[in-house]
């Protein structure tokens, strides 16, 4: 539960440190989301990111939009959606096929998946239909995930490279003497 906690509060540290583009922004968040499915599991790594989004929804400054319910209404929330599935779907999969780096690239790498089908529609729905903005669908597939998923494929190998050296480390600190 400690280190649940501890991912949701590096996800929205990873918020902070952003490079802002027309839409969205590069942050740090990836690293951090993929980071806690392959360290805490399936369960309690998408628990660290519901965390995450219900601490925003409920005031706090912490997404890259600020925070508020008002979020919801932004084109990147379903990101965060995506995100909590990320996480999951990661977790998912590191418990299966073990924490070693190929592993959690290829994890980390179907994790996006989640990500951009929750949320490029969301952003686009956002993007048309409440903030009237002109915006093919290719429009929002550009500016919501082809110009990120160079910087995410690196994110993803840093995960793995993290993760095959943070895993065993923490089940043998976790470990009864």
């Amino acid at each position: 539960m400690v280190l649940a906690a501890l991912f949701a509060a590096l996800t929205a540290v990873g918020a902070l440190i952003r490079i802002p583009t027309p839409v969205s922004s590069f942050t740090l968040q990836v690293l951090f989301v993929a980071l806690s499915g392959a360290i805490l599991g399936c369960k309690w790594g998408f628990l660290s990111q519901a965390a995450y989004i219900m601490l925003g929804l409920l005031g706090l400054p912490i997404f890259v939009s600020g925070g508020g319910l008002s979020a919801m209404l932004q084109p990147t929330f379903g990101f965060l959606l995506g995100m909590a599935a990320m996480a999951a779907l990661v977790g998912y999969l590191v418990e299966r096929w073990g924490c070693k780096f190929g592993t959690v690239l290829l994890a980390c790498l179907l994790g996006l998946v989640p990500l951009y089908a929750i949320g490029l529609p969301y952003m686009h729905l956002i993007l048309t239909v409440y903030l009237h903005r002109s915006q093919t669908v290719w429009d929002t597939i550009w500016g919501g995930m082809v110009i990120f998923l160079p910087f995410d494929v690196l994110k993803a190998a840093a995960t793995a490279a993290l993760s095959a050296k943070l895993a065993p480390a923490l089940r043998r600190a976790a470990s009864p003497l």
